[in-house]
């Protein structure tokens, strides 16, 4: 499947970036229903991929989906790894110089590249 172009917008930031006095932080994601949207169909796709190998189905069109899950993929997680720099790093950053933020950060962006 191929996937849409899309087009550019402003990054977009967070709405709220807090912590509950625990570990446990949320966000409100400010394009939700976009990344449903597309996280929807990228489920769509999986599904997919399962009945191609389910159904015997040619091994190199069974990898071309595959990699097209994985882009698809891949572009939901720079949208929101784009609104977390843009709002809850750009945060810590004007509050407190953001050392932890930053770290943070980075550590996600190393795993991401993996």
């Amino acid at each position: 499947m191929a996937t849409q172009p899309r087009a550019t917008t402003a990054p977009a930031k967070c709405n709220t970036c807090e912590s509950e006095g625990t570990s446990d932080k949320r966000v409100q994601q400010p394009h939700k229903k976009a990344l449903t949207n597309r996280l929807r169909r990228i489920e769509g796709q999986v599904g997919g991929v399962l009945n191609m190998v389910e159904q015997d189905r040619y091994c190199v069109d069974i990898l071309m989906q595959i990699s097209a899950v994985k882009s698809a993929l891949d572009g939901v997680a720079t949208e929101i790894l784009s609104t977390h720099a843009n709002g809850c790093v750009r945060k810590a950053v004007q509050e407190d110089g953001g050392e932890e933020a930053i770290e943070e950060l980075l550590r996600v962006v190393r795993r991401m590249i993996r």
